[in-house]
């Protein structure tokens, strides 16, 4: 029979080691929210939940220029800390830094018909927007700029296309192209620079560009 060996003073046991390691836990996870206001969180929170993709610019109406938005620079400045609190939610913190924004990829999108649907209405716009820009002679690059991008005539010119009204009803755009930009303009996708012109945003013009690259290889 062997006799209970006393517990080493200087040795903790596994127990010891566990509760120290919880510490060293809950001191990194407290400093790491502490950093970050819970409204500022939550802001972000509402931006993905609404479908959008969180870009680097957005558009000031009010000044009529690109400015920097806080919350892409947060997600940025703390991106360990977020890609760790949204894996907890059961999703992945997507950063593109080609065209820089963020997205929130669910743990089911490869099986969501809705995220399917959604994704290929996103690109039915931007294909037929880019198709249109390209035939008029212009670069795709001047798509992505506040000067430049589609003006009122491109518009008008878009709505009396009845080929591509006829593409928009078939991806379920009822009312035209007016629903389809609104469609983009939800998700930051694009944005609207006056009454009668709008651009895309760098994530807009990143996923058109991939489309565009994918058309192409299909193509050679």
């Amino acid at each position: 029979m062997h006799r209970p060996t006393r517990k080493s003073d200087t040795m903790p046991d596994f127990s010891d080691a566990v509760d120290a390691g919880n510490t060293l836990d809950n001191a990194h996870s407290s400093s790491s929210f502490d950093e970050i206001l819970p409204a500022h969180s939550a802001a972000i929170y509402r931006e993905f939940q609404a479908g959008r993709v969180i870009v680097r610019d957005v558009w000031d109406s009010n000044r009529s220029e690109l400015r920097a938005n806080p919350l892409y620079n947060l997600l940025y400045n703390h991106l360990a800390h977020f890609r760790t609190f949204y894996e907890h939610l059961g999703s992945e913190l997507v950063f593109n830094e080609t065209g820089a924004f963020f997205f929130l990829k669910e743990s089911s999108d490869d099986e969501s018909e809705e995220h399917d649907e959604n994704a290929f209405r996103v690109q039915v716009v931007l294909l037929l927007i880019g198709r249109y820009f390209a035939r008029s002679g212009r670069d795709l690059d001047y798509l992505g700029r506040p000067d430049a991008g589609l003006n009122d005539q491109d518009l008008a010119a878009l709505e009396s296309d009845e080929e591509y009204q006829d593409i928009l009803r078939a991806a379920r755009f009822e009312k035209g192209l007016p629903e389809a930009l609104d469609y983009l303009d939800k998700r930051n996708l694009l944005f609207r620079a006056g009454a009668g012109r709008c651009f895309l945003s760098s994530a807009g013009r990143y996923f058109l560009q991939e489309l565009v690259r994918e058309y192409e290889q299909g193509q050679s």
